[in-house]
């Protein structure tokens, strides 16, 4: 039996999640994917996808290589909610910044010309490693290697002012679980 995985890697990277509302089970009121990618067909860079009432609850998208951002939308971005597979979304020019130490707060931050945007995970619990194959969930056309770390506070400040809505307890492969984690060593596959 081979310990490779038989598909083929078409990324690597970070992928933290913040999801808040008011209200659990209430629709969200920021939702916000970052990705930090190391290898792609499109390169590396960064990027933010961010729908807030923070940008009047439309897409904006923050990135420093847009041929990345672009190809991530049409792939797994665009697979994970389809909202966000919109090639008409503006791509912004934005420089990125991390700091932290994920056993105990981790902070991104997005400057561009005329924005400035922190994305803070802290209340940090216990990593999960999770593993899917493509196809293995309707309508997952591609798989995921993962460590998902929970995150029991968030905040999202844009220009100051912070996002409204918090996170929520869930509960993942009966393990504790929150509506935003870190996402580190990341690697997404396709069927070969």
């Amino acid at each position: 039996m081979s310990a490779a995985d038989p598909n083929r890697v078409i990324l690597t990277g970070e992928n933290p999640f913040i999801r808040l509302s008011e209200n659990d089970g209430d629709p969200n009121k920021t939702d916000a994917s970052f990705w930090r990618i190391i290898f792609s067909p499109a390169g590396m860079g960064h990027v933010l996808y961010l729908k807030s009432e923070l940008t009047e609850n439309r897409w904006c998208i923050y990135s420093d290589n847009i041929a990345m951002a672009r190809w991530l939308q049409s792939t797994v971005q665009g697979m994970l909610n389809a909202e966000t597979a919109d090639s008409a979304i503006p791509v912004i020019d934005a420089e990125f910044a991390k700091s932290g130490d994920p056993r105990h707060f981790w902070t991104e931050r997005v400057v561009s010309r005329n924005e400035e945007i922190s994305l803070t995970w802290h209340e940090i619990g216990e990593p999960l490693l999770i593993h899917t194959e493509p196809n293995a969930v309707p309508g997952r056309r591609y798989g995921v290697c993962t460590v998902l770390v929970p995150a029991l506070s968030a905040r999202l400040v844009r220009n100051n002012v912070q996002a409204v809505g918090q996170p929520w307890p869930r509960e993942r492969e009966g393990r504790p679980f929150s509506t935003c984690a870190l996402a580190f060593s990341e690697s997404w596959t396709e069927p070969r």
